[in-house]
């Protein structure tokens, strides 16, 4: 979604250097207009805003036939959708693979349903492009892809109507590029991305194959897709970034002439500097025939930590399409992050570079103070992309002459300047993504996949947005701007309570429910009544709830896969004296209850010895982790443990081809850390339980056929 701004000013006088009246139209992507009232109001998409009469207007200013001028705004749709080109230069597509590449990650197995909850959310994120899965690796995963290709592929929703394209991936053979059109077809946009290595390491060790025979497999086989129907075909030749120049030029050019729509070029092991994929991307552009009819791609893993960097530099070089994975989750150290590439859409949001003197007209909801001479002054300036901070300062201090503006017009002004701004160091670049859903995107992907993101990492770690050293609070207290290149709430942060609601224990629903939204969490019903009994429970031993308790309350009770086995009750005894003891009761989906007593080295290690005599499923401990939620006795603990099956539970990898045991990871909150513990466990044996009948029911559907038939 875009805006488009038609700006007209009154003719001007000599003494401001012979500017003229011009008009001009800058396109916005609403995702950076969300939080202006006045550009959001549901009835009225197109409305002037008048500039003061021009009796206001300073002398210089004055003519005789002066009319007012006037800002003017509509809304308009994000660049039409054709798979081998973008109608605006200046639009790059977000294709996002968590789905896919993301759940490589060891322990980071997602069930169908978790990624269907994901890929709609992922919808209204706003990415173009969703690589669902790899539906050759198991009959599971085309189940998850099909699912998502059929209900998120055809219909919005987002805020603007936008419909994702649905992606499947497959090595370069016929089989593979079946399951993928099989499982994407029912998408309203369907695309298949198939691959083939072509640097010299992997055709040598790997494929074991020449230069000629990867050629000829990469062109039947995007021809092979093509004669399947479909017509949205990406092609990835992977570890690009060793391989030979010439040879990818060649390459290239033949899956052009196949039917290839995109091309995806991959810096498979982080191995390129952005100077040397910045450059690997002119390059390609520059000397490969017929690539000016497709749309050039990027995807970069963060082995040496430069998957962000490579990204865009390969953008600035002329890449319209970027890969990337929410929290940067992937294979070894990761992919490119999403957040992090599209922080500098947000970053086209900030007005940090106006001066603390322009920050301070907050202080009326409404109506704020303001000089038309500046405003008319930064119009100008952004009309002649001279906008820098050495402009904003020569505009301090405010003219005299100052009239009363509406707020949502200053909000509206400051949006252009700092687009003008942005545009000049991005190269005008934007994309479709609304960033105020990149936080629930991160907590999401964070919960269901156990991998947790780290303090530190960049917008959205738990301490990207915290100041603990005293220079620092001082420069926040003063101006936020000081410290703060980015606004929390542009990412949908919240953590400031406007309402000024404290939750404790005489706290109802309805409090509980305000504070929810507030963090993005739009729930009711049986998910609220769930919550709402674990607030009371905390409540009960904590005077008051924290925002992170109560965001550990929801993670344990949102981001659950389906229930098969819940925590009935629990009792445990240990210490110095004797072996620790448990006793677990455990309720099945259908209400059957079990019991089950053991022994074992700690109160943790008796308990998960309990629950396998219940569910008698072999499951080998891999990975456990605790931490506390708050300081203090009485916080909340959150464990994740990853857990591992028989060697039965297995689905293909995608680059090496070869069969990988699936592990499962789970989370759990509570006070108790016993009960943390055990309520993470279950949580990761139900995902495991819910892989193994998806299995089950995959391998049963054949000879239900073929009975019938």
């Amino acid at each position: 979604m875009a805006f488009s701004l038609v700006v007209s000013i009154p003719n001007l006088s000599s003494s401001t250097a012979g500017i003229c009246t011009r008009r001009r139209r800058f396109f916005l992507p609403s995702s950076h207009l969300l939080l202006n009232p006045f550009l959001s109001l549901p009835s009225d998409r197109s409305s002037p805003f008048p500039f003061p009469e021009a009796s206001i207007l300073p002398n210089s200013w004055r003519r005789a036939d002066a009319r007012a001028g006037s800002i003017k705004f509509s809304l308009s749709s994000r660049p039409e959708y054709i798979p081998n080109r973008i109608p605006d230069p200046n639009y790059v597509r977000i294709f996002d693979t968590t789905l896919r590449d993301g759940e490589q990650s060891p322990g980071a197995t997602m069930t169908s349903n978790e990624k269907l909850v994901v890929a709609r959310h992922l919808s209204r994120l706003g990415v173009d492009i969703i690589e669902a899965g790899f539906p050759a690796s198991s009959p599971d995963d085309l189940d998850a892809v099909r699912s998502i290709a059929i209900e998120v592929g055809n219909q919005p929703l987002g805020e603007d109507g936008h419909v994702p394209v649905i992606c499947g991936l497959s090595r370069c053979n016929k089989k593979d590029i079946d399951a993928a059109w099989e499982a994407v077809r029912h998408a309203k946009k369907p695309r298949v991305h198939t691959f083939i290595a072509t640097s010299e390491i992997h055709m040598k060790h790997k494929l074991r194959k020449t230069r000629e025979e990867v050629v000829s497999i990469a062109r039947d086989m995007v021809a092979y897709a093509k004669s399947l129907g479909c017509q949205d075909i990406e092609f990835s030749p992977e570890d690009a970034g060793r391989s030979d120049r010439e040879f990818l030029y060649h390459v290239l050019a033949e899956v052009i002439k196949a039917g290839a729509t995109t091309l995806n070029i991959p810096d498979t092991v982080g191995y390129t500097l952005p100077s040397e994929f910045g450059k690997l991307i002119a390059d390609l552009k520059a000397n490969t025939p017929g690539i000016e009819n497709v749309i050039i791609s990027t995807h970069c893993q963060n082995d040496l930590g430069l998957a962000t960097a490579n990204t865009l530099a390969g953008a600035y070089a002329g890449a319209r399409q970027l890969e990337v994975t929410v929290n940067g989750i992937g294979e070894r150290a990761g992919n490119a992050s999403l957040e992090e590439v599209c922080a500098f859409n947000v970053k086209m949001l900030l007005v940090h570079l106006l001066t603390n003197r322009l920050s301070k007209l907050a202080s009326d909801p409404t109506l704020q103070d303001f000089s038309v001479l500046t405003i008319l002054k930064f119009t100008i300036l952004a009309q002649m992309e001279q906008f820098d901070i050495f402009s904003v300062k020569k505009l301090v201090p405010l003219d005299s002459n100052h009239i009363r503006v509406s707020l949502s017009f200053f909000l509206f002004l400051q949006v252009v300047i700092a687009i003008k701004c942005r545009q000049e160091l991005l190269g005008g670049l934007y994309t479709g993504i609304n960033t105020k859903q990149i936080v629930m995107a991160s907590k999401m992907v964070a919960e269901y996949t156990g991998l947790f993101v780290q303090p530190h990492k960049a917008i959205v770690g738990t301490n990207a947005f915290a100041h603990e050293s005293g220079i620092h609070q001082d420069g926040m207290l003063k101006h936020k701007g000081t410290y703060e290149i980015i606004s929390p709430e542009d990412i949908g942060l919240t953590r400031a309570n406007e309402s000024g609601i404290v939750l404790g224990k005489l706290s109802g629903r309805h409090a509980l429910r305000s504070r929810l939204l507030e963090f993005g969490y739009d729930i009711d019903g049986k998910e609220l009544d769930d919550v709402f009994k674990r607030f009371k429970e905390v409540a009960e031993k904590k005077k008051r709830i924290s925002d992170e308790d109560l965001e550990a309350l929801i993670s344990d009770e949102i981001f659950q896969p389906r229930v098969i086995w819940s925590l009935g009750e629990l009792q445990v005894t240990c210490g110095t004296l004797g072996l620790s003891t448990a006793t677990v009761k455990l309720m099945s989906s259908d209400g059957e209850e079990r019991i089950a007593c053991s022994i074992g080295t700690g109160p943790v290690d008796a308990a998960y010895k309990a629950i396998d005599s219940i569910v008698k499923v072999p499951a080998v401990l891999k990975e456990y982790a605790m931490n506390a939620v708050t300081e203090g006795i009485d916080a909340i603990a959150t464990t994740r443990v990853v857990i591992g099956g028989d060697e039965t539970h297995t689905s293909t990898h995608a680059s090496t081809g070869k069969a990988i045991c699936r592990t499962f990871s789970g989370s759990g909150a509570a006070m108790d850390i016993v009960v943390s513990s055990v309520r993470a466990y279950i949580s990761a044996l139900n995902k495991m339980l819910g892989f193994v009948s998806a299995m089950k029911a995959s391998e049963d559907t054949p000879k239900k056929h073929n009975v019938s038939s």
